[in-house]
């Protein structure tokens, strides 16, 4: 019997991980068969049985780590802003500019939404708490009306995860990104505090 080192188990999945992010991106969700995704990863289902449980449970994972990723470039965003208003302008817009890139709006946007329901629970909190907190600095800054920053970031949230769901549904994502961005800029504009 073979005796598998650590090293080897996180590097088998690794790639089933890496395997399943570009055949999902490619195909999608339903039109990847397991024996296709682990044949061309070169392993058996039964390393995907042990390290995910099933299919489902892969995609949870991809997820997750893609959106680990679309966090760190979002929090990239706020670190670099000339100010917390500007950084929290752009990364509203680089959200949804986010749901024009193929591999986002397939499995974020699409799949996910149909085989696990949209983000996790765990994943929405995370959000809209990210955004809860921005939204005080700006209050604390007198930047943003002052209001119940948890309210708000709840309804930025789901206005942003709705339009990220409307740019990626359509033929016409350009011109719907272009659409959504001025219709986020009205609604934003109406949170400063009148100078």
């Amino acid at each position: 019997m073979v005796r598998r080192t650590r090293a080897d188990m996180e590097e088998t999945r690794a790639t089933l991980l890496a395997t399943a992010r570009k055949v999902f991106s490619e195909r999608g969700y339903a039109n990847t068969s397991m024996d296709d995704l682990t044949a061309q990863a070169s392993l058996t289902r039964g390393a995907l049985y042990h390290h995910f449980g099933d299919k489902k449970g892969l995609l949870v994972e991809v997820v997750k780590q893609i959106d680990a990723e679309m966090d760190q470039r979002l929090q990239l965003i706020t670190n670099t802003a000339k100010d917390a208003w500007d950084g929290f302008q752009r990364r509203c817009h680089a959200y949804l500019e986010m749901a024009l890139e193929p591999e986002i709006q397939r499995i974020i946007l699409r799949d996910a939404r149909s085989v696990l329901g949209g983000a996790s629970p765990d994943s929405q909190h995370y959000c809209v708490e990210s955004m809860r907190l921005l939204i005080d600095n700006l209050i604390q800054q007198d930047v943003v009306t002052k209001t119940n920053s948890q309210a708000l970031a709840s309804l930025i949230y789901g206005s942003l995860a709705e339009a990220a769901f409307w740019i990626a549904e359509g033929d016409d994502g350009n011109e719907r990104l272009e659409q959504g961005i001025a219709a986020l800029d009205l609604l934003l504009r109406g949170l400063l505090v009148k100078q």
